[in-house]
């Protein structure tokens, strides 16, 4: 006999996530009468509803064949109010009052059902109702229930948990808790168990997805309680994943605004309603096909497609619109919402690709529109689309508060495991999965190549690591990578080569999810960052941030507003603040931090080291002089990264041209690209200077090492990777007193520092050295020296030892 033994009908009233209570709409709209029809449809010999501590459901279809009475008891332990639901199967009327006296204290409830011979069932045994539930509280509900359920709406981790919990019980352990906690066991040999499933349906889409098939001579009810009190049930179960939580969550909420706004009128005339009725209601067939409702289906549907340009760009018209496109533009969609259907896939999978592809180009929309307030520098326009694009919250919620509920299920049924030792030694589950979230992976910077190099080390180094990043590139896939296409691409007007990408939320949170990552990093407090911010916080991950560039700064040079760069602080302050941990490149990025409101206790420096084989003196090998005919006796000034003006390539344009009138052997090796390079010949021309373009690998190693001095004259770098490059090369550094390369030189040792934004400061370091070929030749040697330990596989692994650390000791130590 198969029978679902977990369905909620209308008469459950009180919804249990908070989306649902926001909006004011019960858990369940479905008709006692459609369970009874679906459950039958689908194959089940015996029908019962479970409401929450109701049984009026229940009522209205136990005339039908092969029914009888239940609920779900929502009962608690008396000492801490930890709640738990139970499942009373096959009650009366009489039963169910004297059960809602009893049912605070779950001992009281227990004690009366078993007294009753009433067959009761733990529901969802692992999932913490109200977020109390600890190990210790199960324990105690091992010795009081028989029968556990194996929820449909609970993931199969959680469920293949609890079934190997309570296959692996012995009498020896039942003893051992029993002692713990004071409670003799309710039952007989207690350490056998039954399972049962139901599928804890709320929205009529997944009634008998999971179901019992109950071994039992006859069937009437007496004979299905009588099966399994003696065990003789087999769970059949189709576990859900948070896509089809989700799914029931949106089916909920859709059929309290359809009954709340009358739309069945417009079921039969409006595309977007008859798509929803489609796919977020379990209706009869025949209602499906009726011709009128095809009709209307084709009328309107020319109708909205001569009317849709028209439409305001409000956050609802804009759904509306990008909707009634996609329906339009994908030819499963088209046919689903006609009302014939031949895409195979499961129908929750269906929605969430649907609503994804809604949210995707919504959110690509009003990207832009906050992009040109942003780079237009009108603020107020900037406020009022993140209010518009707020509202995009709303229409994700239900796989928000999803993926949340099943990463929760998650951590918990993992602590049952190690608390009930169901993992052999030295094959428990990963302790560390970092997923590095980056809007510059494919740059050419000193920030992507740190990260590739990372990347590199992790594999080296059998570490979890994996680069999240966003790119419309045809890039190889690669171990350790994972590049996702954005759903919107912005082009800055000021700066034509740096794109700034929307990322897919939704698909990274589900991946993020599904690879079960531990610890979420962010590299930018760009869109990419606040995915990886979401993401965090919807499955409750310790999430990391690095503060890598300058954006305050940036943000000045590109639009010349001073209040977009405070606005831009204020952003940053807001973003960094949500970090558990905070990594600097350098103390005085760490002190601009805390300077400009950053909490102290979250920042902390750390390791950085390049690879000290790769920049090596003995690289040198005549490249230059074949390449570009430098010749050999002249001192070669070399400078290596983005050639922009915010690097102030200005100043040591201008620096340069003062040298070259006192020195004649000077030549200036300039290697990179960026949007001042045009600027850069021009204002050098004339001058023995060579510019080379974007160099890596074994030529970029080989350019360092045949060059005496490296100059860096930026004071917006947070770190400057190349100072490191130069310095492991044998090359010593100038370096201006603002930002983070001067912590990364000894200065007098390895090089010099002048001060920053300074022609003259830059003009008198260059001549000084240029002059002292000895100190230059000792400076060298100091600086090869100085990198000796500095290599990237030690400064790898002690960076990864933080991810190791509880963050609450990282913050302490920091502070």
């Amino acid at each position: 006999m198969k029978i679902d033994l977990h369905v909620h009908s209308k008469y459950s009233k009180r919804p249990p996530v908070w989306i649902l209570k926001k909006i004011g709409s019960p858990e369940s709209f479905t008709e006692p009468s459609d369970i009874y029809r679906i459950a039958r449809e689908r194959g089940m010999d015996a029908v019962t509803i479970t409401d929450h501590n109701r049984i009026d459901g229940a009522l209205e279809i136990v005339h039908l064949p092969g029914t009888f009475v239940s609920e779900e008891v929502t009962t608690y332990f008396p000492e801490d109010g930890c709640k738990l639901h139970v499942l009373a199967l096959n009650i009366t009327e009489k039963q169910h009052a004297d059960i809602q006296k009893v049912r605070e204290n779950v001992f009281e409830l227990v004690d009366y059902l078993t007294a009753e011979q009433v067959v009761h069932v733990l529901a969802h045994p692992l999932y913490r109702v109200n977020g109390r539930l600890t190990a210790a509280h199960f324990e105690k509900l091992l010795l009081l229930f028989r029968h556990f359920e194996l929820n449909g709406a609970r993931s199969g981790e959680s469920n293949d948990c609890l079934r190997t919990i309570l296959q692996r019980l012995t009498p020896d352990m039942i003893t051992r808790l029993a002692d713990r906690h004071g409670i003799a066991p309710k039952h007989e040999k207690p350490w056998e168990k039954v399972l049962t499933g139901g599928s804890d349906d709320h929205s009529s889409l997944h009634i008998a997805g999971t179901h019992t098939d109950i071994a039992a001579v006859g069937s009437t009810a007496a004979a299905l309680m009588e099966g399994l009190r003696r065990g003789r049930t087999k769970v059949v179960s189709d576990p859900a994943d948070p896509v089809t939580m989700a799914h029931n969550f949106y089916s909920i909420a859709y059929q309290f605004y359809r009954d709340k706004f009358d739309l069945d009128r417009y079921a039969k005339k409006d595309v977007l309603i008859h798509f929803l009725d489609r796919t977020l209601r379990n209706q009869p067939e025949e209602a499906r096909d009726d011709l009128r409702s095809r009709l209307y289906f084709f009328f309107n549907h020319r109708k909205m497609k001569r009317s849709v340009a028209d439409m305001s760009a409000s956050l609802f018209d804009l759904l509306r619109r990008e909707t009634y496109k996609l329906l339009t533009a994908n030819p499963d969609l088209m046919q689903l919402a006609r009302g014939s259907d031949a895409d195979d896939r499961k129908p929750e999978k269906r929605w969430f690709d649907f609503v994804n592809q809604v949210v995707n180009r919504a959110f690509s929309h009003f990207g832009n529109r906050l992009m040109d307030h942003l780079s237009g520098a009108n603020v107020f326009n900037i406020f009022n689309s993140l209010g518009s694009a707020g509202g995009l919250y709303t229409l994700m919620a239900p796989c928000f508060v999803s993926y949340s509920l099943f990463a929760e299920d998650r951590r918990f049924s993992d602590s049952m495991s190690d608390h009930f030792s169901l993992n052999p030694p030295g094959s428990g589950r990963q302790p560390v999965r970092v997923a590095h979230f980056t809007d510059t992976f494919y740059d050419v910077n000193g920030v992507a190549l740190t990260l590739q190099q990372q990347v590199q080390s992790a594999l080296r180094n059998h570490k979890q690591l994996e680069v999240i990043t966003c790119d419309t590139g045809a890039h190889e896939t690669l171990p350790g990578i994972r590049n996702f296409k954005p759903v919107g691409v912005y082009e800055l007007p000021e700066y034509p080569e740096l794109q700034v990408f929307y990322p897919p939320l939704l698909d990274m949170l589900d991946y993020c999810y599904t690879n079960k990552f531990t610890r979420i990093h962010s590299a930018t407090p760009g869109p990419i960052g606040l995915a990886a911010l979401a993401i965090a916080r919807i499955l409750r991950l310790p999430v990391y941030g690095t503060y890598h560039t300058a954006l305050p700064q940036y943000a000045r040079a590109l639009t010349g507003e001073s209040i977009i760069e405070d606005l831009t602080w204020r952003y940053m302050r807001w973003y960094y603040e949500q970090m558990d941990v905070i990594y600097a490149p350098s103390e005085s990025t760490r002190d601009e931090l805390v300077e400009k409101g950053i909490r102290a206790d979250k920042v902390q420096v750390y390791p950085r080291g390049i690879d000290i084989e790769k920049f090596h003196p003995a690289r040198g090998n005549g490249l230059i002089k074949k390449t570009w005919k430098i010749p050999e006796k002249a001192l070669k000034l070399l400078y290596v990264g983005r050639i922009s003006r915010e690097k102030n390539m200005h100043v040591l344009a201008e620096a340069f041209r003062q040298l070259a009138v006192t020195f004649s052997d000077v030549h200036l090796v300039m290697v990179g690209d960026g949007p001042y390079l045009e600027n850069m010949k021009q204002a050098l021309a004339g001058t023995p200077c060579t510019f080379t373009g974007y160099l890596e690998g074994d030529t970029l190693s080989a350019v360092y090492a045949a060059c005496d001095l490296f100059v860096f004259p930026s004071t917006t770098d947070t770190f400057g990777n190349v100072i490191l490059e130069a310095q492991a090369s044998g090359l010593p550094v100038i370096v201006t007193d603002e930002g983070g390369p001067h912590e990364n030189m000894l200065s007098g040792s390895t090089g010099l520092v002048v001060p920053g934004n300074s022609v003259q400061g830059l003009v008198d370091g260059l001549r000084h050295l240029a002059a002292q070929p000895q100190t230059l030749a000792r400076m060298k040697t100091a600086a090869r020296q100085y990198m000796e330990d500095r290599s990237f596989d030690a400064a790898f692994i002690q960076s990864w030892e933080m991810y190791r650390q509880p963050v609450a000791a990282q913050v302490a130590r920091a502070s």
